[in-house]
């Protein structure tokens, strides 16, 4: 009998660690037809449209377009080429690097843990990550690349890192060109690469350079959801990349999302392109190598940026969170959980610009509302490098997801058409 116990509380101990059944049961994402969940076909049209026209006027080589309504799948078509070389024919369920989309996975990640009691939002990171304890910020930078600094007034806590508010910079693709030479000098790692490092040697470093402001005073988007991919690692015991498959990916049955791609599932891979003399070619090696997902040491798991998935998978997330934490029976997350994650976490730091900062998205405000265009009030949102966006209005249970991999262009106009033609196509 005591045998028995002890087997049973272990079981016990392991269930706290996962995700667990819930009473209600959404299904999974499904074709539909436009009328039978109040949206028009005809004005649905116009997206097909578009599309054709961007592809046509060469502002984008290839795109894929998602709407889903209710759970339903409307309206999902690829337009043009996926990579420049070859020419070949986009196809609807081709991957794409979906970089900063990364974080609200990240994001829901850490939530998940939060809900297990495993700490609060506001304690220090330095609690679990203790090299940044005594955290300080940038007073002068020299000519030589010395600076000097001043102690923060406040420590950096978890809330500040899932809020951009922590006070840390982004290196390469910072606003600031003092923090891109710092990062530079001190090789940290920034958003995603082929090299054979970890993110726990990327984090530890940038644990020791200064802050852009003290931690809480301003808005400043950042490395912090890489530092929370590692300390989801410190948490779960477990690599990133295996707890976002066993505990997301898995549960919500994505199956063709990836810190690195299956061999498998290499052709179909989409290319990063450019406009070089009127026409895309595949974009060059930079400062990161366009063929990350595939090839290299696959050690970097970026909670920030560093994922790769498909259009039909990220709107199967977003679907979980229309649905408040749950999807085929599975919940992830509280409808309670959900709700205060969409509330406005940072007050007006991001200024008047119509949407807030919640922790994992951007979220529309009534002023957002009613500019027009860019759904309800509550909407949320976000977007990555290689040119991807999506947005979720709850209001209307609405899905938009529009996947592209271009770098370097200047007259791309379908995501804020796409996003506008979505909402005209309501019809209840």
């Amino acid at each position: 009998m005591k045998y028995l116990i002890l087997i049973f509380f272990s079981l016990c101990l392991k269930s706290g660690y996962m995700q667990t059944n819930s009473i209600k049961k959404s299904p999974g994402l499904t074709i539909g037809l436009p009328a039978s969940v109040g949206m028009s076909q005809e004005r649905l049209s116009r997206i097909d449209a578009m599309c054709k026209e961007a592809i046509a006027e060469s502002q984008v080589p290839g795109l894929v377009a998602m709407v889903v309504r209710n759970g339903k799948i409307v309206f999902y078509k690829a337009f043009g080429k996926s990579d420049g070389e070859s020419g070949r024919i986009l196809q609807r369920d081709d991957i794409f690097r979906i970089a900063s989309q990364s974080k609200a996975i990240t994001s829901t990640a850490v939530m998940m843990l939060w809900e297990e009691g495993k700490f609060s939002l506001d304690d220090p990171i330095s609690k679990y990550i203790p090299e940044f304890a005594g955290a300080r910020v940038l007073d002068s930078l020299y000519e030589n690349g010395t600076y000097t600094t001043i102690p923060a007034t406040k420590p950096i806590t978890i809330r500040h890192l899932i809020t951009h508010t922590s006070g840390i910079g982004y290196g390469v693709i910072d606003g600031d060109p003092r923090f891109k030479k710092i990062y530079k000098d001190a090789g940290i790692t920034d958003l995603f690469t082929t090299e054979n490092i970890s993110i726990e040697e990327s984090v530890k470093k940038l644990a020791k350079l200064p802050l852009h402001h003290n931690p809480g005073e301003k808005f400043t988007y950042s490395e912090g959801l890489d530092v929370l991919g590692y300390f989801i690692e410190v948490i779960s015991g477990m690599p990133l990349d295996k707890f976002f498959k066993k505990r997301i990916f898995d549960p919500l049955k994505m199956t063709d999302t990836y810190f690195y791609l299956p061999e498998s599932k290499y052709n179909r891979l989409v290319s990063i392109q450019k406009k070089e003399s009127g026409k895309w070619i595949n974009f060059p090696h930079t400062f990161y190598n366009p063929d990350y997902p595939k090839s290299g040491a696959k050690r970097f798991f970026s909670g920030g940026a560093g994922l790769s998935s498909t259009a039909k998978d990220y709107a199967t997330f977003l679907q979980m969170y229309l649905n408040n934490g749950e999807l085929n029976g599975i919940r992830l997350l509280s409808r309670t959980t959900v709700q205060f994650m969409m509330a406005n976490q940072i007050g007006n730091l991001r200024g008047d610009s119509g949407a807030y900062y919640g922790l994992a998205f951007g979220v529309l405000d009534e002023k957002g509302q009613n500019m027009g265009g860019r759904g309800s009030e509550g909407t949320f949102e976000w977007g990555g490098y290689f040119n991807t966006q999506y947005f979720a209005d709850p209001k209307e249970k609405i899905i938009g997801i529009l996947m592209k991999q271009t770098q370097n262009t200047d007259n791309d106009n379908t995501a804020w058409k796409f996003r506008q033609l979505v909402g005209q196509a309501v019809d209840d």
